[in-house]
């Protein structure tokens, strides 16, 4: 890693002596962890607000801000109500209360939920009718009324169920996540008031009804025009939106006899989650809101009024509507590795990655770089040889057009030993995983569900093949999901290597994960629990022990969050020693820079953009050694205690410079790059003179360019 200026703080007697009674335990040296997520979610939405890029992008990320606050509260929210309801005052090292966690989740939610909707009612939907794509109502929808009429007839009104609420009808149960209108009615026959909720069927039918040419409407707006059909003889008094976010996490006994059995268990009890969050129109009638409340049984911190439309989610939709290239970024299209490009003359011809390896180790680099022209071909290529004897593969998260499980499953038939490692409890993905683990098992490949207790995140397909020499070991280690689709939108590296002592590690894991057996520490890869932590503590020490000596020091790390105390702790020790770092954190960070005595020569910069920062990279300069790691594994503590983790060495010199030169690109990052403050707060960067998207993107094409010259 280069040098870079930094202020290095005074070494005197006086500063030392200031610095070593620092407690480095104290609350005020740490961002709360659920706060600082809300602080990542406030990025995504300053770039729905940021009028240079691309409209459709900024729709983009309109809807992504509702996602990720959707799950936010389905998990995180819910675990502090957990620990609330059961009056555990469980503290993180920021020093806060559950309780007043929760007030401040609320507080912060409801600032950048005004904000979003005026983003989008006010700007973003403006700018869009602009350039021809409307989203109007049914009442702006002039001289369509009977188009409108009979869409919802012939369409919408099939598939609607009208639950009406009153004596011997109770409260119906609302599914997480869904899309209501609830309904005051006056009967006149009976003389009385009556309610009812119908559920905005968005699940099976498009949310925005193209009325015309990129002219749509709000199905729940149809829905609401037509109610009278609904409820004929009935007078409509009042109507309004609302939506329901339940409690989606959920824990599954690894003492059960069938895992597979129990966690489809606990998937349907997951739909009868407590209700975290309730979002209202905010237009709704005080009388109706308050019944749902009561109906619900939420707190009025759990509820939140929306303005305009609810669960923007649904903006995908919009954004991918046909045509309208000015309004988006120019496509990228992953290109194939120089090393496993066919090269001049040979473009027809399938990569062979497998002999690729066996000349060097090579480093991919997606969304730049192909995944199907890279994992998915070692897959591919190991099942077609003959000489392969087993394939062996973690599955956290796949896409359910993934071409890994069915190779896999194509070895199993042809008789190769096939080891698949599979994550039930990937959140939220736990249904696909289940269906592949079955169709594994119907072939005879070996499906195993980790260790009990353990989470298996490791991203790892290890290649056993018969060769003169003796077995070889083919191994892939990443820092990302095998997800098809992901790899285009997410930056993840991959190392692929047939280093023995990297393959004999692996191995040793897989054989940990599969058999019986205490897991030891590895010759050179570093795996969780265990055996991560200490380690990269002990990396941090000797950067120490060598700025101390007066040699060249640095810690470079690249990460989604940061939150481990440990961690941060030893972060902070480096930092009175007087060791530059340099931190690229795309999420949560608890660490706070630029505090005196504790954290002066620490920066963090949060890229958020086009692509999906998601890569780990751990980077140690000392005199003249470098150190690099990469692999899964983020710096908390549900990846360094409880989950199975695999961080690998990148050793040789040509991958260290291309993982340092990504390293210090996403550093002078001034185009979708913030810097955490002191005050622990986040500011963007001006200038829009260094983007390490673009920059990338470039260095990915003049490499292709080189290689076919």
């Amino acid at each position: 890693m280069t040098e870079q200026s930094v202020q290095v703080p005074t070494t005197d007697r006086t500063a030392s002596e200031a610095t070593a009674a620092v407690d480095l335990a104290d609350p005020s040296l740490y961002v709360n962890r659920e706060l600082s997520w809300l602080d990542f979610n406030d990025r995504v939405l300053q770039l729905a607000e940021d009028e240079s890029l691309p409209l459709l992008e900024r729709v983009k990320f309109l809807a992504i801000f509702v996602t990720n606050l959707d799950e936010f509260f389905m998990v995180r929210v819910a675990g502090v109500h957990d620990q609330v309801d059961a009056r555990i005052d469980a503290r993180g090292p920021d020093g806060l209360s559950p309780v007043r966690t929760l007030n401040e989740i609320a507080e912060r939610v409801r600032r950048l939920d005004h904000r979003h909707a005026r983003q989008f009612t006010d700007v973003v939907k403006p700018a869009l009718a602009d350039r021809g794509i409307r989203i109007i109502t049914c009442d702006e929808a002039t001289g369509s009324s009977k188009a409108i009429g009979r869409h919802f007839r012939e369409q919408i009104f099939p598939v609607l169920t009208p639950l009406a609420i009153g004596p011997g009808r109770p409260f119906p149960y609302i599914s997480n996540l869904s899309l209501s209108l609830i309904v005051r009615l006056y009967d006149p026959d009976q003389d009385h008031d009556a309610f009812a909720r119908v559920k905005v069927p968005k699940e099976v039918l498009p949310r925005f009804v193209e009325i015309s040419k990129d002219t749509f409407i709000p199905l729940e707006d149809v829905i609401a025009r037509h109610l009278d059909v609904l409820f004929p003889g009935m007078e409509i008094i009042s109507y309004d939106l609302f939506r329901v976010t339940r409690d989606a996490d959920f824990e599954v006994s690894d003492e059960a006899d069938d895992l597979l059995q129990a966690v489809e268990d606990e998937l349907r009890r997951r739909r009868f989650g407590e209700v975290v969050r309730l979002e209202v129109g905010a237009s709704m009638d005080p009388a109706l809101r308050a019944r749902l409340i009561e109906w619900l049984g939420v707190e009025e911190v759990q509820v939140y009024d929306v303005e305009g439309l609810l669960d923007l989610s649904d903006l995908w939709q919009i954004a991918e509507v046909e045509g309208y290239p000015e309004l988006r970024q120019t496509p990228w299209t992953p290109l194939t590795h120089p090393a496993f490009g066919a090269g001049p003359g040979k473009r027809d011809q399938q990569p062979d990655v497998l002999a690729a390896m066996r000349t060097s180790d090579v480093l991919v680099h997606y969304p730049y770089h192909s995944f199907s022209t890279s994992v998915e071909r070692f897959v591919a290529q190991a099942v077609d040889d003959p000489n392969v004897l087993a394939i062996k593969m973690t599955v956290y998260r796949t896409s359910d057009d993934s071409a890994l499980v069915p190779s896999l499953i194509q070895a199993a038939e042809r008789g190769k030993q096939a080891v698949c490692m599979v994550e039930l409890k990937a959140r939220f993905d736990e249904r696909l995983n289940i269906r592949w683990s079955r169709a594994l098992e119907e072939v005879g490949a070996h499906v195993v569900y980790g260790i009990p207790g353990l989470k298996t995140h490791a991203k790892a397909i290890l290649v056993v093949r018969k060769e003169r020499e003796g077995v070889r070991h083919y191994l892939m280690i990443g820092t990302g999901n095998f997800h098809a689709k992901n790899a285009r939108l997410y930056d993840d590296f991959a190392l692929f290597t047939t280093n023995p002592e990297l393959g004999e590690d692996v191995s040793n894991m897989f054989n940990a994960l599969t058999g019986y057996g205490h897991p030891e520490r590895q010759q050179k890869v570093l795996v969780a629990p265990g055996f991560m932590r200490d380690p990269l503590i002990e990396e941090i020490d000797r950067v120490i022990a060598a700025h101390k000596a007066g040699e060249p020091a640095r810690i470079v790390m690249k990460m989604n969050s940061l939150v481990d105390q440990r961690c941060i702790e030893a972060l902070y020790r480096a930092s009175q020693a007087g060791v530059q770092i340099d931190l690229n954190v795309r999420g949560i960070c608890c660490l706070i820079p630029g505090v005196p005595g504790v954290s002066e020569t620490i920066n963090v910069v949060s890229i958020v953009g086009r692509f999906l920062e998601h890569s780990r990279i751990y980077a140690f300069r000392r005199g003249g050694e470098r150190v690099f790691y990469m692999g899964s594994a983020d710096l908390m503590p549900r990846n360094l205690d409880t989950r199975v983790e695999l961080l690998t060495p990148v050793e040789e010199p040509e991958l260290q410079a291309e993982l340092e030169d990504t390293l210090e690109r996403c550093l002078a990052d001034d185009t979708n790059a913030w810097t955490l403050g002191p005050d622990g707060k986040w500011v963007r960067r001006e200038g829009a003179t260094r983007s390490v998207h673009r920059e990338l993107m470039e260095r990915t094409v003049a490499q292709a360019s080189t290689l076919l010259s």
